[in-house]
């Protein structure tokens, strides 16, 4: 009995905590101060993709698996046309030559149109990643 004493202690020490400090959580629909709504597009509806330089170094542009790495000069600005039925989902990896670390932020500014705008600075990794789902979401990695 005096074995078991410590673990009765520190299970009711526990068990009484976790209930004074509780507090239930309920779902609900987002009322104020929730952010701006995830960007997506219409699925099978053809979009223009920007890629925007706005760093002061080089950064290389890659869609996986298709192609080869493209440079992007600081000010660039890069045009993509995706869409259709057909076309698989869209992945950019983008990386900054000198190792410097990325922000990527996303926009869409019109109805068919995803901007993509590299500044300076985020956290590591260096390289993101774009993903365009085939469902019209929009993701970075």
């Amino acid at each position: 009995m005096y074995k078991l004493l410590p673990t009765i202690l520190v299970a009711t020490a526990l068990l009484l905590s976790e209930t004074q400090h509780s507090q239930t959580a309920i779902a609900r629909t987002c009322t104020s101060n929730c952010g701006p709504p995830p960007i997506q597009f219409i699925p099978g509806q053809r979009i223009n993709v920007e890629v925007v330089n706005l760093t002061t170094n080089l950064v290389e542009m890659q869609s996986i698996p298709d192609t080869d790495p493209v440079a992007i000069t600081p000010g660039q600005v890069v045009y993509l046309g995706r869409g259709g039925s057909t076309e698989p989902n869209l992945s950019l990896m983008l990386s900054d030559v000198n190792g410097l670390p990325l922000r990527v932020n996303i926009l869409k500014p019109e109805n068919r149109t995803l901007r993509i705008e590299l500044r300076p600075g985020g956290r590591q990794p260096r390289d993101r990643t774009i993903y365009l789902k085939d469902d019209g979401r929009v993701t970075v990695f």
